[in-house]
């Protein structure tokens, strides 16, 4: 089966464009030091939030294409990502790409449909059945739900829960992506080759 990838959003542009635009501000920013009016810390703090924000950007535009072709439906991923998010609805959502993960995964709920938003949404509300876990998406197909992963053994500065812990931990060993949406706080993060990334979708239009 083969996926082209079609209809991925000119977000490398957007991102392009914001790093440009923090660079030519830090170079205002190194300019204006010898001025003693300059609030330096203000600008600092303005400016880190807007790295850290271009960074999330960034990150999105990474995942979109570690996963187009992979997938016909990772614009409905990310929508639905979005919608769990908004909702503050923990998810941990496991996309196959080349390695097999049979060994790595303790199956689940078997489901073998066609991704759908409503359907993934039906998963993860609290006091589901299916709650717990990881669904895994192979292609375009929901293959299975309440799916258990491989806990990393890394230990953290700042505590990591349960979902984040195995979204690395089968990144570890595979190459599969596993998007994470915090049940706490919404955020959305994925993690790839052992490492976790925040990400932020943009709106959608």
């Amino acid at each position: 089966m083969e996926y082209t990838g079609g209809g991925l959003s000119p977000q490398q542009n957007d991102v392009k464009e914001q790093f440009i635009s923090i660079s030519e501000n830090l170079s205002q920013l190194i300019a204006s030091l010898n001025q003693e009016d300059i609030d330096i810390l203000n600008d600092l703090r303005h400016l880190s939030k807007r790295f850290s924000d271009s960074g999330k950007m960034a990150s999105a535009y990474y995942l979109s294409c570690l996963l187009a072709p992979y997938t016909n439906k990772f614009n409905e991923i990310f929508e639905a990502v979005r919608k769990l998010s908004s909702k503050r609805q923990g998810a941990l959502i496991v996309i196959q790409r080349e390695d097999p993960l049979d060994e790595w995964i303790t199956p689940g709920v078997p489901i073998h449909a066609e991704f759908s938003g409503s359907l993934l949404d039906s998963i993860f509300p609290v006091g589901s059945p299916l709650h717990d876990g990881a669904v895994l998406i192979r292609y375009d197909i929901i293959v299975s739900a309440a799916n258990i992963l491989p806990l990393t053994k890394k230990t953290y500065k700042k505590k990591l829960g349960t979902r984040h812990r195995a979204a690395i931990g089968l990144s570890e060993r595979t190459d599969a992506l596993i998007v994470v949406v915090s049940e706490e706080t919404g955020r959305e993060s994925f993690s790839y080759k052992g490492a976790l990334y925040p990400f932020q979708l943009p709106e959608s239009k």
